[in-house]
């Protein structure tokens, strides 16, 4: 009778399932996190860096034959090569609830306005497939801005997508924020999302929509300049997810993009940090897809409530 060795691993003893979870550092740069092995993760899978201290989150944006790059979505000065990954099996998801309201968030749903924890119930996938042709209504209920010229020569609806489009310093984010204070009388939601803007700029409009009685009625979804890139490109995708919890509530909401320049600036960077090649000017060829399947999700939805989207984009010396 011949005897199995004890000290060479049997392959029966080999739990595959393990090594197909867990990955390898092998390179980091300016928040791009290079990994090895992972043969199973989704692109927009949330993974987890072991620093040791701590665990970084990141959010996978490429897969490739043999390695995946990864954005973290915090400070990468403790990520180093030879680091073990581990996956999360979710995809990438911010929370959302009534508790926002009223409330200054980042773009991972974590409360910066110094008022304490927020108490959320329910996540939301931060990427989804925007509502079907089938599942819309046509636009019917007009949404007030308050400034005349805009209702009387380019009403805007409920469920509508209207850009607001101009050189620097042209009343663009004002338009805005009138719209925001014009709903204090109606039942209509607002989120404010504010990509690449500077820190007191953010605390500016939100004093004055807590002086006007509307914060309360309203979520700031705040990518600073300050912020890594990979924050200030989820944070639109955030505010959104936010939005859609309400519209299949039944509820109307106003969603505001503060602006959409900074934030297709912001996706270059990590499109060339992650060796995608570069298009036109230098922004890549899905450029346009990013925003197109953003502002499709902006809907007025047939029995149920509707997103109305208001995106910002900044031009220079007019030119388009």
């Amino acid at each position: 009778m011949i005897k199995k060795n004890p000290f060479i691993l049997q392959e029966e003893t080999i739990n595959y399932n393990f090594y197909q979870n867990i990955g390898v550092v092998i390179g980091v740069m300016d928040s791009i996190v290079t990994i090895f092995g992972l043969p199973e993760v989704a692109y927009g899978e949330i993974i987890n860096v072991l620093t040791g201290s701590k665990s970084i989150v990141c959010l996978v944006l490429n897969i490739e034959r043999d390695k995946i790059g990864a954005i973290a979505l915090d400070s990468d000065m403790d990520i180093k090569p030879g680091l073990i990954t581990v996956r999360s099996g979710k995809l990438m998801s911010v929370p959302t609830g009534d508790s926002l309201l009223g409330r200054i968030v980042n773009p991972l749903g974590a409360p910066i306005d110094d008022k304490g924890s927020l108490i959320s119930q329910s996540y939301r996938m931060v990427e989804i497939i925007a509502p079907s042709i089938i599942s819309r209504t046509p636009v019917n209920l007009p949404l007030e801005t308050g400034l005349k010229v805009v209702d009387s020569l380019i009403p805007i609806g409920h469920g509508q997508r209207e850009l607001i489009i101009g050189d620097t310093k042209t009343g663009k984010t004002s338009i805005a924020i009138d719209a925001i204070l014009n709903q204090r009388s109606t039942d209509t939601l607002c989120i404010y999302v504010a990509i690449g803007q500077k820190r007191s700029s953010v605390a500016r409009i939100a004093k004055i929509l807590e002086n006007n009685n509307c914060l309360k009625s309203t979520i700031i979804v705040a990518a600073t300049a300050s912020d890594p890139a990979p924050l200030q490109y989820l944070a639109p995708y955030s505010g959104v997810a936010m939005a859609e919890y309400f519209m299949m509530l039944g509820l109307r909401v106003l969603i505001i993009y503060d602006d959409l320049t900074k934030h297709g600036v912001s996706y270059r960077q990590l499109s060339l940090l992650l060796r995608r090649p570069p298009g036109r000017e230098a922004y890549p060829g899905d450029v346009f897809y990013v925003h197109s399947r953003l502002l499709e999700r902006a809907a007025n939805l047939l029995g149920k409530g509707s997103i109305t989207a208001l995106p910002i984009v900044e031009t220079i010396q007019s030119d388009l």
